[in-house]
């Protein structure tokens, strides 16, 4: 299928940025979701990428589900012309908050404390002895 420089570069561009790629399994829908090219060139594009090894494929309730691996991060930057520094958004680190410190000797047993005395204030009162009386076990006999 042929199809333009603009429509390709437009592709590539989508799928370098996030790293992958989702399009419906419709081939008559006039515009992908995302990009301003229609489906089928999706399609085609990325059924050429997973040809020669640079996209995986995933089908899954009517929905082609595209990854880039690493051969196609190269060739895909070779391709836009990018520098080394830029990455798919799947390779980048999310940063995470750094966890919050406890104070030194609150461990476990700080969180025994704590559930201990939840449950002292919590639970019911010294009085309280629930009894089983049953009701259906003599029924039957």
């Amino acid at each position: 299928m042929l199809i333009t420089k603009e429509n390709r570069k437009a592709i590539y561009e989508a799928l370098f940025k996030d790293g992958v790629l989702v399009a419906p399994k419709d081939y008559n829908l006039p515009k992908h979701q995302d990009i301003d090219v229609p489906n089928l060139q999706v399609i085609k594009a990325m059924q050429s990428l997973t040809s020669r090894g640079y996209v995986k494929t995933q089908f899954s309730w009517q929905y082609y589900y595209y990854s880039l691996t690493n051969e196609g991060i190269d060739y895909l930057r070779e391709f836009l012309h990018l520098p080394t520094e830029i990455v798919p958004a799947t390779l980048k680190k999310a940063a995470r908050p750094a966890a919050p410190r406890r104070p030194a000797g609150e461990g476990r047993e700080g969180f025994r404390r704590e559930r201990d005395d939840y449950r002292r204030k919590e639970g019911a009162s010294g009085e309280f002895k629930p009894e089983f009386r049953g009701g259906l076990g003599k029924s039957l006999l």
